[in-house]
């Protein structure tokens, strides 16, 4: 048996050397000076536009460039960001914002509340906080050039939580004229009044991006906690190198030449921890759940018992092996609002088995009529964790007689084909994996993944109206033990016609040079101020 690539870089870890790596990356990437950090990502970045996509690394990259009027503390209290004053009125229908002073454009103009008042419309095209506040709201309008309102047709309490909601697509001010643009299509400018400019002319797609410090920009004088207070920018630049590799990232972070890992891989954990220049973080301690969307509208899937057949099928304990192979990062998920929020229940769990049920799975296909139609799932190759994850689902759907197909693609391929909803052999889709943060499924008002309104809905377009009539009361409940009880009615009927399923639950651990430190543990968002780089 040869020896793979993995077993000679753990040996070159444990004999305490510097892997090879190739003369092109050791150009491209020659050790940086303290106010310059280099960071791998755990993709690369194709769409730049926030409200376009869900996607992680946009969001990134959007909290970087841009702002928002309202950002959680660390104990997720929403505090003023852009928003100087606000205030609601005595009937609590309507808003009155007011920007803070010294808030501009990386283009040199100044930020209006006509901006805000065309992000919010904006966002609330898809974003399922924001299409709330829009079924709600009478008007929002400008009232003078740094003041709008929000005036609602009917009180809304939570609606300050909604503006400063983290879960992507968050709500990022735009300049008018991008925000403009229906949200179905992308914003291709990156103009934004965040502590960071991007640098155009250094971007190279599939390669590099190049973060500079916005020195006009002027951060809030509160301290920074979570991600609201002062934005503090302690670094001149940060490049994202995109090396999809995750051995050859390794490697790089081992020598020096880049500061930031996002993506180590599992089984170099224990001898990531070892090395004295190296450190293992846990920037998100709820973690992620992994999940499996299929597409409603699309054949076999538009028959329930063929989503209830993948539910029964899961085997969890394996996709967590693949995924998460360190045990103490990872477990089994049975309620779709995660493991650590409040509404977290065992209400309608009786689908989980340990080690999945294939034969219940098999049966209720043929139930569905199932008669052997193609079943494509996307497969993101440069997101390895779901790439495996993605050929264990194929594997486990064709030892049951379904005819599954794995189409592999990066991230930014299927980010694109996912928003396709016909039929396969017009370049739609069966099935695809993704992940989503375990805090955020608390808030089925802001969490894309539990909206149930069809066409509205994210990816995979989920229906149920039983479910959505629930879903729109939970603005409106006033305690925490009403919440858990909707809670429950909930996720017995989303069990019921099978919104999505869950795989398990992880968290996930960043690997730096120690020399790197200040980064901000945040679910959703890992933003680029308040860190530090020394030179030793």
């Amino acid at each position: 048996m040869g020896i793979s690539r993995r077993e000679i870089m753990k040996a070159g870890f444990a004999a305490g050397t510097v892997l090879s790596i190739p003369t092109v990356l050791r150009a491209a990437t020659a050790p940086a000076p303290a106010g310059t950090v280099r960071m791998v990502k755990g993709l690369d970045l194709r769409i730049f536009d926030p409200i376009y996509t869900a996607t992680n690394i946009t969001a990134d990259h959007a909290a970087a460039i841009y702002d928002t009027l309202f950002s959680f503390d660390s104990k997720f209290k929403p505090q003023p960001q852009m928003v100087g004053n606000w205030d609601v009125s005595d009937d609590k229908k309507t808003y009155t914002f007011e920007l803070r002073d010294g808030l501009g454009w990386h283009d040199g103009t100044p930020v209006t509340a006509a901006d805000c008042v065309a992000s919010i419309r904006r966002w609330g095209q898809v974003a399922p906080g924001g299409q709330l506040i829009m079924a709600r709201a009478g008007h929002i309008s400008k009232v003078d050039d740094r003041t709008f309102t929000i005036a609602l047709k009917e009180p809304l309490g939570v609606l300050i939580d909604l503006l400063a909601d983290l879960t992507p697509p968050c709500l990022f001010i735009m300049r008018e004229k991008d925000a403009n643009r229906p949200a179905t299509e992308q914003v291709t400018a990156t103009i934004g009044s965040g502590p960071f400019k991007f640098n155009e002319a250094l971007a190279k797609p599939g390669a590099s991006y190049t973060y500079e410090r916005n020195e006009k920009y002027l951060p809030r004088k509160e301290p920074s906690d979570g991600l609201a207070g002062g934005k503090i920018v302690n670094v001149d630049r940060v490049i994202w190198d995109v090396i999809t590799d995750q051995q050859t990232a390794m490697a790089a972070l081992q020598a020096g030449e880049i500061d930031y890992f996002e993506t180590p891989p599992a089984d170099l954990y224990s001898l990531i921890e070892s090395d004295p220049n190296l450190e293992l973080q846990v920037l998100d301690k709820a973690g992620w759940d992994a999940v499996v969307r299929m597409n409603f509208l699309q054949p076999p899937f538009d028959n329930v018992k063929a989503r209830q057949a993948v539910l029964h099928l899961i085997d969890q304990e394996a996709f967590m092996r693949v995924m998460a192979p360190d045990s103490k990062y990872s477990g089994t998920l049975t309620s779709i609002f995660g493991s650590t929020t409040p509404v977290s229940n065992d209400e309608s769990t009786g689908w989980y088995k340990k080690g999945g049920d294939p034969e219940k799975a098999k049966q209720l296909f043929k139930e569905a009529g199932y008669a052997g139609e193609r079943v494509l799932i996307l497969g993101p190759t440069d997101w390895h964790e779901g790439d495996s994850a993605s050929q264990l689902l194929a594997s486990a759907l064709q030892k049951i007689g379904v005819n599954a197909e794995l189409a592999s693609m990066d991230w930014g391929a299927l980010s694109t084909r996912r928003v396709n909803k016909g039929p396969v052999e017009d370049g739609g889709w069966n099935v695809f994996i993704t992940t989503e943060m375990d805090c955020s499924l608390g808030n089925p008002l802001t969490d894309p993944l539990l909206a149930a309104n069809g066409d509205e809905a994210w990816y995979g377009w989920p229906k149920s109206d039983e479910y959505e009539a629930l879903r729109a009361k939970w603005a409106d409940v006033a305690t925490p033990e009403e919440r858990k009880a909707l809670a429950r009615k909930m996720q017995r009927i989303w069990w019921d016609f099978v919104g999505d399923v869950r795989l398990g639950k992880y968290v996930a651990p960043i690997a730096r040079r120690k020399t790197l430190t200040g980064l901000i543990g945040m679910p959703a968002i890992i933003p680029m101020w308040n860190m530090q780089k020394s030179s030793a």
